[in-house]
């Protein structure tokens, strides 16, 4: 009995007690009296999610709620009241050898609901427990039967072979929704640091076969341009310039040059030599002798 009902036949109780004392017929309060007792024994309410698994003289009569529901006095019981909304199940297995008898330890939810309430209150003992325990079980026998491997790279398809054994051996228990999810999987410290540093080998294998990739790119290229430069050697003579003029437009230094660069500019550097020895060669302009004006108002001599 809970409140509510408590509540319900107290007030129906004073209400024949007030009637009792008002009234001359006593009969009349006795009998609003003996209804309040009635209900507080025999009315009970249940909660929306529950469902109340009554037996009468021993036997199943029925499952009720939710809200108000009536009883049989000393006839009929609530065997057990049954919450019918999702359950969530943490469940482990610890050191359980894989596939490749590697140790390791590994938790999981798992998530259930009752569906069939008569059963899952009449035909198992402890429906929590029970479920409880094939989860445990069937996590065991899923990690014995999968290597490593798999464990760690592909845990959905764990979570449905999980799901598919628990599913298959709570099958007529009156529970259902079954889903698991993997929490955590621990491997031992040395299998860690194995696993770890094969990891960064594959990842420096990977860089130096890129590296390695981008080196053949280069080559290529640079024999594309040299295929070019041969062809055309005034384009590798701009190039060279363009070269020189990097290195030092910012900083001063010295700088070698090439042979072949040395005769590419030989011919601009004669040629400007040339020119400067013609132009010292040629003789500077006489100057002009210098002839005073006439004196202003004279007469020429006839």
């Amino acid at each position: 009995m809970n409140s509510a009902v408590t509540v319900i036949a107290v007030l129906v109780i004073l209400v024949g007690a007030a009637v009792s004392y008002a009234l001359p017929f006593h009969a009349v309060g006795g009998a609003i009296i003996f209804i309040g007792v009635v209900l507080a024994l025999t009315l009970r309410t249940a909660a929306e999610w529950e469902r109340a698994v009554v037996l009468r003289l021993g036997r199943f009569a029925g499952v009720r709620g939710p809200g108000l529901y009536l009883l049989i006095p000393a006839i009929e019981t609530v065997y057990t009241v049954v919450d019918t909304r999702r359950q969530s199940t943490r469940i482990s297995a610890e050191d359980t050898l894989t596939a490749d008898a590697v140790s390791v330890t590994m938790d999981s939810i798992l998530f259930w609901r009752v569906t069939d309430v008569k059963r899952a209150a009449t035909e198992l003992s402890d429906y929590r427990g029970m479920i409880a325990q094939v989860a445990q079980t069937s996590l065991r026998e899923v990690i014995s039967a999968t290597t490593m491997a798999d464990i760690l790279s592909n845990r959905e398809a764990m979570d449905e072979k999980l799901q598919a054994l628990i599913r298959r051996k709570a099958d007529g228990w009156g529970i259902g929704d079954i889903a698991v999810e993997i929490r955590d999987v621990k491997i031992p410290p040395e299998l860690n640091d194995a696993m770890s540093r094969n990891a960064q080998a594959e990842k420096e294998k990977q860089a130096r076969v890129t590296l390695a990739s981008a080196e053949i790119a280069i080559a290529q290229q640079i024999v594309a341009a040299s295929q070019i430069y041969a062809e055309n050697p005034v384009a590798l003579q701009i190039r060279q310039m363009g070269l020189i003029y990097d290195m030092n437009k910012d900083r001063g230094a010295t700088i070698l040059v090439p042979t072949t660069m040395t005769e590419a500019l030989g011919t601009v550097v004669a040629l400007s030599a040339t020119q400067q020895q013609q132009a010292a060669a040629k003789p500077a302009p006489q100057p002009r002798p210098f002839t005073p004006p006439p004196p202003t108002g004279s007469v020429p001599s006839a």
